[in-house]
Parts: C-alpha cells; sequence; structure tokens
C-alpha cells in the first residue's frame, strides 16, 4: 500500500493506537477536567480482553467490543468511587486504580501473571490492512472528539471542567456527567488496548504501568489539555520518539518529565496554546498588509 515497507506499517499502526489512547485520556481530564493517572490500566483491560478472547477463537471485532465493555464497567467502577473527590485526591485514586489492576494481573495465573499473554493471534487481515484499521479507528476518534467538543455535551463537561460547584448551581447533575466523560473515555481505551495487544501479540504487567499512564497523560499535557489537535500532534510525535530514537525507551520518564516541565513552566496550553499564539501574531501583520493594498 502506497509503497509502505514494514517498519512505516508498523510505526503508523502505532501512531493510530497512541492517538486512540491519547484522545480517550483527553475526554476524561481534557473535556470534563477529571486528572486520571492509572488510565494505562483501561488500556490494559482492554488489551487482556481482546487478547484472551481471540485466544478463545471469538473473532476480532468481538473482541474489540468485548475489551471496550469491560473497560467501560471498570471505568465506571472507578468513576462512582471518584465522585466525591477531586483534584489530587482523584489523580491518587485513580492511581491506585492503575495499581489494583497491575496487582491482579501480575499474580492471575489465568492472564500468565508476570509472564504476561504470549503468542496473541493474528487476526488475519495482513499489516497492512490492520494498519490503515487502525488508522481508520483513531481518524474516526478525532472527528468524534470534534463534535462532541462543539455538542451540547461538550458544553456541559466545559461548564464541570471549570467549575465543578458552579456546574452544580445551574443545575447540571455533575456526578452522572462525570460517569458519562469516564464511560466514554475508558471505552476508547479499551478499543486502543485490543487494537495494541493484537499489533504487538504479546502482553504482559509492564505494557500497562504508571510509567505507560504518564506517557498517556504526558501527551494530553504536551498537546494542551482539552485541545484535539494539540493531542494528535502529541500523540504522533512522542509516540514516533522511542522508535526513531531507541535510546529513549530507557529513559523515557526523564525525558517526558523534562518536556512537561518545559511546557507547564513556559506554555502551560501546550503545543495549542503556542500554535494559537503565534497564529494570533500572524493574523493582524496579514490584516494591515491587506489594508494597506486598500
Amino acid at each position: 500500500m502506497f509503497g509502505l515497507g514494514a517498519y512505516e506499517i508498523t510505526l503508523l499502526t502505532t501512531v493510530g493506537i497512541a492517538v486512540t489512547v491519547a484522545l480517550s485520556l483527553n475526554l476524561i481530564t481534557g473535556f470534563c477536567g477529571q486528572i486520571s493517572l492509572g488510565h494505562a490500566a483501561f488500556y490494559g483491560i482492554g488489551a487482556y480482553c481482546a487478547a484472551l478472547m481471540t485466544k478463545a477463537g471469538y473473532p476480532f471485532a468481538f473482541a474489540v467490543v468485548s475489551g471496550a465493555v469491560l473497560s467501560t464497567v471498570f471505568g465506571l467502577i472507578v468513576g462512582l468511587a471518584s465522585l466525591r473527590v477531586r483534584d489530587d485526591f482523584l489523580a491518587i485514586t485513580t492511581m491506585g486504580a492503575g495499581f489494583l489492576f497491575l496487582g491482579v494481573v501480575g499474580q492471575w495465573d489465568f492472564v500468565g501473571g508476570e509472564m504476561g499473554i504470549a503468542g496473541i493471534p493474528d487476526i488475519g487481515l495482513g499489516k497492512t490492512a490492520f494498519m490503515a484499521l487502525t488508522l481508520l479507528i483513531a481518524g474516526l476518534t478525532i472527528i468524534y472528539s470534534l463534535y462532541l467538543k462543539r455538542s451540547w455535551l461538550g458544553f456541559v463537561f466545559d461548564a464541570v471542567a471549570a467549575d465543578e460547584d458552579t456546574a452544580r448551581v445551574l443545575g447540571l447533575n455533575v456526578s452522572r456527567y462525570k460517569l458519562v466523560a469516564f464511560a466514554m473515555g475508558t471505552a476508547l481505551a479499551g478499543v486502543a488496548g485490543a487494537f495494541y495487544a493484537h499489533h504487538i501479540r504479546f502482553i504482559d504487567p509492564d505494557s500497562f504501568g504508571f510509567i505507560e499512564s504518564i506517557s498517556i497523560l504526558s501527551m494530553v499535557v504536551i498537546g494542551g489539555i482539552g485541545s484535539v489537535w494539540g493531542v494528535v500532534f502529541a500523540a504522533i510525535v512522542l509516540s514516533l520518539l522511542p522508535q526513531w530514537f531507541q535510546f529513549i525507551d530507557d529513559y523515557k520518564l526523564l525525558v517526558y518529565g523534562g518536556l512537561l516541565f518545559v511546557v507547564m513552566r513556559f506554555s502551560p496550553g501546550g503545543i495549542a496554546e503556542i500554535a494559537q499564539k503565534l497564529w494570533s501574531r500572524f493574523r493582524p501583520e496579514k490584516s494591515s498588509k491587506m489594508e494597506g493594498v486598500q
């Protein structure tokens, strides 16, 4: 397809999965203002569920849906447990959910324990078609995020993210909308996890640990919390960096931590804010030139 080699196909598949999982967290943290430090757990639930389903002989589509549903159920449980907490306490609660997931899959022999699950079946599409399907899911996630941001539900999420107390005074059922955001975000994370498992074809608890949660969060923060295109851009760059510079994989926390420090210090709005500043600086010049011509 388009003369792509095996390496390029692998990179594009990785990018598609990264975009989907980053936007799934953006729905929860960016749109609805709920900080999650355990998002890799929902990603992992989708991966483990889909891997077990296809190994048992079920079709890939059924495995993806099952992973999304199970991830959503776990997300709703965490969401319900987090309704009364916010900010730092919410971050700690979600981080605890992530460690709980790692503890379960790391000790449970049914899902391979610390050894993980190997030999995840090839779904039979071929690498090129699988890449195209992954990019299609990522594209649909982008379109859905853009639509949601401009929908009435997106405005409700904005209100909850801006000030929960004020939103409650205005008559919004804050708890319900926080759960809706958790359900939507974790379902998408489950889908991304199912694709990841069948792309790598081996998963273990380390694939969905705290470092992975920080990696996903870094894509959202560096891209610009709540910005769809900023998060997409950051997901593409941050997922490709370890592929181009393999030494980064060993120092991922150091690199991502440094990038987070620089972004939060100089541009808290991330790449989206930088792009907006550049655009606003360009526009007056263009306008003045047009006035001069007139």
